[in-house]
């Protein structure tokens, strides 16, 4: 078999259907590979190398799978930087296979030459340069298992072309050998959580993105019941629990629920699951923990001591550990502490749900009124005020339903991404709130999504500016520079050069209206409604924790 068969042929034994790219020179004979395996494994062809990251980053975190994305070498391997920290900062498993030159010519400054290995060593668990075409069917079968190994990440392979047009014998490999190694927290270490969390007056759950990536919404919500405690979430652990479950608080954090928030700053026990007490969720050093004692869960035994101190750690795997630890757990009940919650709730959410329809759009009304049209949709976003926005509003009850970008704040994700989810739902509707700002960046992936029949509904917070870089330069400088858009961009105009459906909307009847065309149509496109909102909304509340 040559190189180029033993990739494309271990994506397969690796039960890979589908991978996102974008053909060069490079990478021609691995492309010639995928066209004869095309009924076994089928290749997305994006707009831009970003837009494939994105859209094997979204697909990962949909699906839960290893998401996978092919590049050339030099301009085209360097264009994937970006969608490759964003999924390591998010701890997404994904594969990067790119071409280089032939072996003979690394280091030479040969034509499209790049040392890719080195770029990305920082954002990668692992990568590797397969120089020997004798190691490529492993090195292969390994980046697998490690990209969804303990805390997972991607993993980059750069294959040289002659590498790739080498051949050579290949042995089987069961597929048993490549699954994942798990560990677990000793006895000890469980007793002495367990204890902690029984003597608990004001015990709180909090999860974060390794609750969601790793599905241990069911076990995270049985530890709330079993200890009477509210669920406090990170960004990344929005869709862990649905937002229906009753113990379920929502966002905290720099830009969280204020009781959500207070919540946290009020529990005496804190047990963490998959979360890393980042300064946007907990303040810089943990500052709105407080003096609760903490319990933390997490399979990466780096994050210890790292944000928070003296917690007592369960260094292990998520699930299993979660298993053993509420089987160790007693019913409790906590009246005095619930009470106290459902104040501090009612107190908060007075921001009616009730919205005229000749009402200008607002950020609460345009979500409220998206969300009652696409229940059971799963929802995507790019970074900036709507992300906050969405994630304190909108009603995320779908696991693994919101798709965004945490750890790196990239924006111009979520059009790879939201790309990337339908498809691994089998081309799903899926819903995507995205800025002016940030659909600007990416904007481009329309044209996949046209050419793949794939129904997007895009949702434009259209407020002229970047409005959280504005919001932030109002508060710590009293004026803005740089964040005001000016471009009169015509996003329906847009939408239709490329094949797309579009409307512009300014009040609750007209979204209504385009929702209900939007929903309506029997053709499986993307369809933007521009939502003009006032350039002078404003993220609240705001908690500068850093």
């Amino acid at each position: 078999m040559t190189g180029a068969e033993i990739a494309v042929d271990t994506l397969i034994e690796e039960g890979v259907d589908l991978v996102f790219g974008y053909p060069g020179g490079q990478v021609l004979d691995i492309y010639e590979e995928l066209r004869k395996k095309r009924r076994k494994i089928k290749h997305i062809l994006t707009a831009h190398e970003q837009g494939a990251a994105h859209a094997a980053d979204g697909y990962a975190r949909a699906s839960g799978k290893v998401g996978v994305v092919i590049a050339t070498s030099g301009p085209g391997a360097a264009n994937l930087v970006t969608g490759i920290a964003t999924a390591y900062l998010d701890s997404i498993p994904m594969v990067v296979i790119t071409g280089n030159v032939p072996t003979g010519q690394i280091g030479r400054d040969s034509f499209q030459e790049l040392d890719i290995a080195d770029i990305t060593m920082p954002i990668t668990k692992h990568n590797y340069i397969a120089k020997d075409i004798n190691r490529l069917h492993e090195i292969l079968h390994e980046a697998f298992r490690i990209a969804r190994s303990g805390r997972m990440g991607p993993v980059l392979i750069d294959i040289p072309k002659d590498v790739q047009r080498a051949r050579c014998k290949v042995e089987y490999i069961e597929p048993g050998r490549t699954e994942p190694i798990k560990t677990h927290p000793t006895d000890s270490e469980l007793a002495m959580a367990a204890d902690i969390i029984s003597n608990a007056e004001r015990p709180l759950v909090y999860c974060g993105g390794g609750a969601t990536n790793t599905d241990a919404g069911e076990l995270v919500a049985e530890l709330a019941r079993r200890i009477d405690a509210p669920i406090g979430c990170s960004l990344m652990g929005l869709s862990c629990v649905p937002r229906d479950n009753p113990d379920k608080l929502g966002l905290t954090g720099m830009h969280g629920l204020a009781y959500a928030t207070e919540a946290v700053r009020r529990a005496d026990v804190i047990v963490a699951v998959g979360t890393r007490f980042t300064d946007r969720a907990t303040g810089s050093y943990g500052e709105l923990v407080g003096n609760a004692k903490i319990v933390q869960l997490d399979i990466d035994p780096a994050e210890i001591d790292k944000n928070v101190t003296d917690a007592a750690y369960l260094v292990g795997d998520i699930r299993s550990s979660l298993e053993t630890l509420v089987g160790m757990l007693e019913p409790r009940r906590h009246a005095d502490w619930r009470a106290e919650i459902c104040r501090m709730r009612e107190l908060s959410d007075a921001v009616s749900h009730a919205h005229e329809e000749d009402e200008p759009l607002n950020p609460y009304s345009l979500i409220d009124t998206v969300a009652r049209y696409t229940a059971g949709m799963r929802v995507a976003t790019d970074v900036g005020q709507h992300q906050m926005w969405v994630a304190q509003r909108y009603p995320l009850n779908l696991r693994r339903g919101f798709i965004t970008s945490g750890g790196l704040g990239t924006m111009g994700f979520g059009m790879g991404a939201a790309i990337g989810a339908s498809l691994s739902l089998g081309g799903s509707p899926v819903v995507l709130f995205t800025g002016d700002g940030s659909f600007g960046m990416n904007l481009n992936e329309l044209a996949t999504a046209v050419g793949y029949n794939i129904p997007l509904l895009i949702i434009i917070f259209n407020n002229r500016s970047l409005g959280m870089v504005k919001q932030w330069q109002s508060l710590l400088y009293r004026h803005t520079s740089a964040s005001e858009l000016d471009r009169r961009t015509d996003f329906v105009k847009v939408a239709e050069a490329f094949g797309a459906f579009g409307r512009a909307v300014h009040t609750v009847g007209e979204l209504k209206a385009a929702l209900s065309d939007a929903l309506g149509k029997k053709k499986r496109l993307p369809y933007v409604i521009d939502c003009a909102i006032s350039p002078d909304e404003v993220v609240e509340p705001i908690y500068s924790g850093n």
